[in-house]
């Protein structure tokens, strides 16, 4: 009878045990899509500055400058804002047709193993 080295057999379990635990994981998954914000939406308000020693002229036009700025802005924000929910929105959407997809993937699967 020949001689088995305990390497075998310790070799033979450890590749096993790699390929069952190759085979219990779960496939890994695409990450969820992502929207850019525009630059828009990213880029600092610039307000309007009075000079050192202001003219009634240069407050009338800081008040008007500083108004536009701030409408501006809002603007930004409320793209930033609008631009999260589309996103929030598509990740759901995504993430709602994976799971429907592993059901149907699930249920097919136990409809094969009862015939």
């Amino acid at each position: 009878m020949t001689p088995i080295t305990p390497w075998i057999r310790t070799g033979s379990f450890v590749f096993l045990t790699m390929i069952a635990g190759c085979a219990t994981s779960p496939p890994r998954s695409a990450p969820p899509p992502r929207l850019d914000l525009p630059s828009a939406a990213t880029s600092p308000c610039r307000l309007d500055r009075l000079p050192e020693q202001p003219t009634l002229a240069d407050l009338e036009v800081s008040y008007m400058a500083r108004g536009a700025a701030l409408v501006a802005c809002e603007a930004a924000r409320r793209l930033a804002v609008e631009t999260l929910q589309a996103e929030r929105e598509l990740q759901d959407r995504w993430r709602d047709a994976r799971t429907a997809s592993r059901e149907r993937g699930q249920d097919g699967r136990s409809g094969r193993s009862g015939r």
